[in-house]
């Protein structure tokens, strides 16, 4: 459970949870934070979502951006969803490789964005004009530069507010991961 009380009944609240259970058959630790301003989280999600498209991200594109400034901040919780995405899309390995930094088994193209998720994460006052250079090798067009480190950006904000308000990644989701995988996981709360 988060820091929060139990948010007040609300159509947009009871969205948000009967989704959760549709989905996933509970409702998610971060849906319980968020379930206190429903439209803003519908906001975010519709930014989220522009983002991603306007940078040309593919799903895996989003979970090497994701993986890469959740590890950088210390955020289990987006470690272990997205950890487990990746999991599912490829192998244990690779997720692990990606929660550790491992930068080898990805191609040009993910690493640059991995290494520009992070710089974001951690300290974006120290990019150089050969970090934006490695995204235009990459393939990145400016206006997608831009939109992929607003992405990342928002991910990283996403993760603080979820994590200052004790959201923790769901047991369930958790349990749903591959031991090998959970294990790369050592920072952040632990699931509960």
């Amino acid at each position: 459970m988060t820091f929060l009380e139990e948010p007040a009944p609300s159509a947009g609240q009871e969205k948000l949870y009967a989704e959760d259970l549709a989905d996933d058959g509970y409702v998610w630790d971060l849906t319980r934070v968020w379930a206190h301003q429903p439209e803003m989280k519908e906001q975010l999600q519709r930014l989220f979502d522009a983002t991603a498209d306007a940078a040309g991200l593919t799903p895996r594109d989003k979970a090497m951006i994701v993986i890469a400034q959740a590890a950088a901040v210390g955020d289990s919780y987006c470690a272990v969803a997205w950890g487990k995405r990746l999991s599912d899309w490829s192998d244990p390995k690779t997720a692990i490789a990606a929660l550790t930094a491992d930068d080898e088994p990805f191609s040009e193209r993910e690493q640059a964005l991995a290494t520009w998720a992070r710089t974001v994460a951690r300290s974006p006052g120290s990019s150089t004009p050969q970090d934006i250079q490695r995204l235009r090798d990459a393939g990145f067009k400016e206006p997608q530069i831009v939109a992929l480190t607003i992405y990342a950006g928002l991910r990283t904000a996403f993760s603080s507010i979820n994590s200052a308000l004790g959201a923790r990644p769901d047991t369930a989701l958790a349990d749903a991961l591959d031991p090998r995988v959970r294990t790369a996981i050592t920072w952040g709360r632990a699931p509960g």
